[in-house]
């Protein structure tokens, strides 16, 4: 009897959660783009979005409004990883005080302090390692503002004699031997040092780390080539993804997160990219 009651009551509450979730998708849908704006705006950052403030309250109020009311709906993204879309793409364009924002709010959505410094890390690979020490400098600065210790504790998996095994097991299932056969033909063979480098230090080095899990690396790194516009590298990607199990959609609603960030050309590129994908399979 006891039994029968307790599941009746769980039956109960996750139909009332079923119920307050559906009421709060259609409230969503009921809301104006300045109500939503209003809503991600105070999440993120705490204050109020569209204040007649500052020297350009205009340029503000569009931004915000196309921004935080308009591409946040857009796709079955969750608030936390369209924030880790942001940063990333803010850290390959070296935007570091737009950087520094997004930092604070992708920790205001629920992004831990080793997702972020992930997302960070992980750049090395594709925008040289000058860089990526810029937006870690920024990362670590948010970090002591909020009082998180740092140095964070370590994610490294891989110990040194295994990063090439390591980084091969995650890099074949995805990409095969691509980056080696292209890398053939050149003087003394260097092709092959190239190729050796891809697999020991962005999927040895990166790849293995904890933290974050493979889908989530591959996903961001879409946000990093629509950002910069290299949509040869973007099309093995998001061959890539959708090998590692991130759907047509998740990837779509992820090139449109970086519309706002890196404008139409380089985002109406990538999605032509996505098309020629998903016509080849």
């Amino acid at each position: 009897m006891i039994r029968k009651i307790l599941a009746l009551f769980i039956a109960l509450m996750l139909s009332q959660n079923f119920i307050f979730a559906a009421a709060a998708q259609n409230e969503d849908k009921n809301m104006t783009r300045t109500d939503i704006c209003k809503k991600n705006y105070k999440i993120l950052f705490g204050g109020e979005a569209l204040t007649p403030t500052g020297d350009d309250p205009e340029m503000m109020a569009i931004l915000q409004k196309y921004i935080f009311g308009e591409v946040f709906t857009v796709g079955e993204l969750d608030i936390k990883t369209r924030e880790l879309i942001t940063v990333t793409s803010l850290a390959v364009q070296q935007t570091l005080p737009q950087l520094k924002a997004h930092i604070n709010g992708a920790l205001n959505a629920g992004a831990t302090p080793i997702e972020l410094r992930e997302a960070i890390y992980q750049l090395a690979p594709f925008i040289g390692f000058p860089k990526t020490l810029n937006a870690l400098g920024v990362l670590n600065e948010v970090f002591k503002e909020r009082g998180i210790e740092t140095p964070l504790k370590s994610t490294a998996t891989a110990k040194e004699e295994e990063r090439y095994q390591k980084g091969f097991e995650i890099q074949n299932p995805l990409y095969g031997d691509e980056i080696k056969q292209s890398m053939e033909g050149l003087p003394d063979d260097m092709g092959a040092d190239v190729a050796r480098f891809l697999t020991e230090v962005c999927f040895g080095d990166f790849y293995t780390r904890e933290g974050l899990d493979v889908k989530t690396r591959e996903l961001l790194f879409v946000s990093a080539l629509v950002t910069t516009g290299n949509t040869t590298t973007l099309k093995s990607h998001i061959k890539g993804n959708l090998k590692a199990g991130n759907s047509n959609e998740t990837v779509t609603a992820t090139i449109v997160q970086c519309l706002p960030y890196v404008g139409f050309p380089n985002t109406l590129a990538a999605l032509r990219t996505l098309k020629e994908v998903l016509r080849e399979k």
